[in-house]
Parts: structure tokens; C-alpha cells; sequence
């Protein structure tokens, strides 16, 4: 007997064959596994790169232009994401490149080869992320934007956390062979694979989550001519002050080492230490969001400036602790602001809007990595106040970016 049309429609939708929360768990443990695999191989980077004969100018111009590529190569893969609307295809690419290189890497044997591979792996990152976060969006539309991109990272930080406890611990067992310590890691990448072909099989269409819980909203004059909406642009200037005045974990051990408040060897420690505060600042956050609205975000530039308060003193306690706020605001950065961007950009022009938006957050970045290091050997207290005027005008560009929360 053949089923009524409307049933048949019914069995089709995403939503019926698996739930929108189910999806971002299953999506959060490929991040998990990936992280697992390419944070365990970035976790050892420099000393591999270093006992194939590179110098530390090498090393780093090869990472600095991995992280270049991972950020401003979203700016193609984004708008051809869009463009194609492939994002399944280009997710599962750019998890492949990743996977696949991280192994490949500990059976290099030359410094040319190995310094490819490095770079490989991040454009991997740039290929899917776009893609990724989009596939992301429509499922966070049913669970709520903040609580899912939250949960997302979450479990991200598990396997940040994770791969490179494995990658130490084999180098412990192997007497520092980086061959196993990497090519642990290909179970993991396989396991990436297999769940996202399986994911993509079960969800082809993750659009149909948000299709199913959005009503249909007015069309605004940037949707109708194709631009990204104004709020989107203020919303990134937003981001990029807040960026901007954020100090890097590396200014941030480089002080806690120079001034003999902890040795080397803690360093690790107090990062992994933040990366928990990370995942539990991304949960509470993105809890709130549902509930108040992107004022929430509030809590991002206040941070910021509360972490060169706290992490520039000669007090171990209170840099310690300003080193945990600045996990609580990774939390956020990682999170909360790209939920917000599903919210402010319609579903058409979503990849494109996630790959300028990384641009945005790389360039910035770059600033803030720039100025607190140099205003560091300057002036601890000049830092602080140029830092904290600067989450004041962050403060204002929030105050006025009006976020559409359907």
C-alpha cells in the first residue's frame, strides 16, 4: 500500500530522521575527533619542524603563514560555499585535507615536506569552516543559536584538550619519535570521515531544520540586492575592537615565564586550565543568549579588559586568574559570536558572511597580538589603558548593532 503524499514528505525532512540537538552533538564529536587530530599535531609543531634542521625564522613564517591561510582563505571558501551551495562537500573536503595531512606529517622526512603538510592542514580548516558553520546554523535554529553553537564548543575543547595528552604521552613512551606520536592520530581522522559520510547521509539537508521553526521574515533591501545586511557590518566592527584589545595566550605565558611566576613546564597546565574555563563559559553564555539577547556579548569587552588588569601583574595568583578570564572570553569568541551571525545574516548569503567574518577575526587578531606584545615592553599601564579604551568603543558598537533574532 502506498503511503499518503504528506507522509512520505514527513519521512523526507531531516528533522524526522534525526532530531536538531542530536545533530549538533554528532557534529560536535566530528569537531571533538578533528581537534583531537590536528590540535595533537599543533601541539608539537615547532620541535617537529626543528628536528628536521628548521630555525625559529622557519618555524615561524611556516605556522604564522598556516594561520594566515586558515583565516583568509575563508574569504573564498565562503562566498563559493554560497555560491555552490555544496556545503556538505566542502566540509567533508576540508576535514579530509586535515585528517590526512596530520599523519603524513610524522612520516615526513624532509623539512620541505613536512613545512607543506603544516600548512595543508590549516587550508583544510579554511576549506570547511564556512561550510561547517552554516550546516551548524540551521540545526541551532531549532535548538536555540546560543545553547547549540555552545554545546558545539564544548566538545570541540574536549578533543583540544585531548590530542595532545596523547601526542605527549606517546612521545614519552617512544623516546620523543614523532613518526607514532602523529600517526596515532589517523584513527581518530578515520573516525572523522566515516561519521560525517554517515551524518551527511542521515541529514542531507540540515536547511529544513531552520525552514521548519522560522517563519517566513520580511525581505530587507541588502537581502533583495545581495549584500550582507548593515547590522552584519556593524556587528563586525564590534568584533574587530573587542579583538583588537584582546592579548594573546603567548604574550600572556611569555610573562608569566620572564617574570618567574611559573616555570615552562606549567605553562601547558595553565592552558589546559583555560581551555575548561573555555567550554564552560561557552555553555553559560550561549545559555543566556537564548534567554537575553546578543546584550550578552557585553561580557566579551569587559573580559578583555579585565584579563591585561589581571594577567600583567607580578602576583601569581591574580595573573593566573587573569589567564582563566582570558579562557572564559575564548569561550565566548568561539561560540556566542557566531551564533550571532546566524541570526544577523538570512540562510542565502550565511557562508559568505562566516568567511568575512573570519577575516575580520584574523586581521584583528593580528592587531591585538601586535599592540599588547608591543605595549607590553613598553608600558604595562599604558597597555591597560589603551586596552580598556578600546572595549569602550566596543561597548558602544555592540550598544548600536541591532540583531534580529527570529
Amino acid at each position: 500500500m502506498n503511503r499518503p503524499v504528506s507522509e512520505e514528505r514527513e519521512a523526507e525532512r531531516p528533522s524526522a530522521r534525526m532530531g536538531p540537538w542530536r545533530f549538533v552533538v554528532w557534529f560536535g564529536t566530528v569537531s571533538l575527533l578533528a581537534d583531537f587530530v590536528y590540535e595533537g599535531a599543533r601541539s608539537i609543531t615547532g620541535p617537529l619542524l626543528a628536528s628536521l634542521g628548521a630555525s625559529s625564522l622557519v618555524v615561524g613564517v611556516v605556522t604564522g603563514a598556516g594561520e594566515a591561510a586558515a583565516l583568509g582563505l575563508r574569504l573564498v571558501s565562503g562566498p563559493m560555499a554560497d555560491r555552490t551551495r555544496r556545503f556538505w562537500g566542502l566540509a567533508i573536503a576540508g576535514y579530509a585535507l586535515t585528517v590526512v595531512s596530520v599523519p603524513l606529517l610524522g612520516a615526513a622526512g624532509v623539512l620541505w615536506a613536512a613545512c607543506v603538510l603544516v600548512i595543508a592542514e590549516r587550508v583544510g580548516k579554511a576549506v570547511r569552516s564556512p561550510a561547517k558553520d552554516t550546516l551548524l546554523s540551521h540545526a541551532t535554529a531549532a535548538t536555540g543559536r546560543g545553547r547549540g553553537f555552545a554545546v558545539h564548543e564544548a566538545l570541540d575543547q574536549i578533543g583540544a584538550l585531548v590530542g595532545p595528552l596523547l601526542v605527549a604521552g606517546v612521545l614519552a613512551l617512544t623516546g620523543n619519535d614523532y613518526g607514532p606520536a602523529l600517526g596515532v592520530l589517523a584513527v581518530p581522522g578515520i573516525a572523522v570521515l566515516l561519521l560525517l559520510f554517515w551524518l551527511r547521509a542521515r541529514v542531507p539537508d540540515p536547511e529544513a531544520y531552520e525552514r521548519d521553526v522560522t517563519a517566513a521574515a520580511p525581505t530587507t533591501p541588502d537581502a533583495q540586492d545581495g549584500r550582507l545586511p548593515r547590522a552584519f557590518w556593524t556587528y563586525a566592527a564590534f568584533t574587530a575592537a573587542t579583538t583588537t584589545g584582546f592579548a594573546t595566550f603567548g604574550v600572556l605565558s611569555y610573562h608569566l615565564v620572564e617574570r618567574h611566576l611559573l616555570t615552562a613546564a606549567w605553562v601547558p597546565v595553565l592552558y589546559a586550565a583555560a581551555m575548561a574555563v573555555d567550554a564552560v563559559a561557552a555553555l553559560a553564555t550561549g545559555w543566556l543568549y537564548d534567554r537575553c539577547g546578543p546584550r550578552v556579548l557585553v561580557a566579551l569587552p569587559v573580559l578583555t579588559a579585565a584579563v591585561v588588569a589581571l594577567a600583567f601583574t607580578n602576583t601569581i595568583a591574580i595573573a593566573v586568574a587573569g589567564s582563566l578570564v582570558w579562557g572564559a572570553a575564548m569561550g565566548i569568541q568561539e561560540s556566542t559570536l557566531r551564533a550571532t551571525v546566524a541570526d544577523l545574516v538570512p540562510s542565502g548569503r550565511r557562508a559568505t558572511a562566516y568567511g568575512l567574518f573570519a577575516g575580520v577575526v584574523g586581521a584583528a587578531s593580528l592587531a591585538g597580538g601586535a599592540l599588547t606584545g608591543g605595549l607590553y615592553g613598553y608600558s604595562i599601564p599604558v597597555l591597560i589603558t589603551v586596552v580598556v579604551a578600546i572595549q569602550v568603543l566596543a561597548v558602544v558598537l555592540l550598544a548600536v548593532t541591532r540583531v534580529d533574532r527570529r
